[in-house]
């Protein structure tokens, strides 16, 4: 990416609140151009479990795209996500 003149930055950290306390955090894989997560996975199938995390995900960093890629099977599975704004 970076050859390729792609920003992105690796592993960047959203603290995470709740009721205003911090509970945690959340540490992306990737951020590409400040608009899309990438999140990547080593799983049978990607399913509603992960969609649902990167739904969460999309409300934490204030994004509104993201994409889930396993690398478990034979052929790349992947999964576009996104949250519209009026979703936030």
């Amino acid at each position: 990416m970076k050859a390729s003149g792609i920003r992105y930055e690796q592993q960047p950290r959203y603290p995470i609140y709740y009721r205003s306390e911090l509970i945690g955090e959340y540490i992306p894989d990737l951020i590409i151009e400040d608009k899309v997560i990438v999140d990547t996975k080593t799983i049978e199938r990607i399913g509603d479990q992960e969609i649902g995390r990167m739904l969460n995900y999309l409300r934490i960093t204030q994004l509104e795209v993201g994409l889930i890629l396993n690398f478990k099977r034979p052929r790349l599975e992947w999964r576009h996500v996104w949250l519209r704004s009026e979703h936030r």
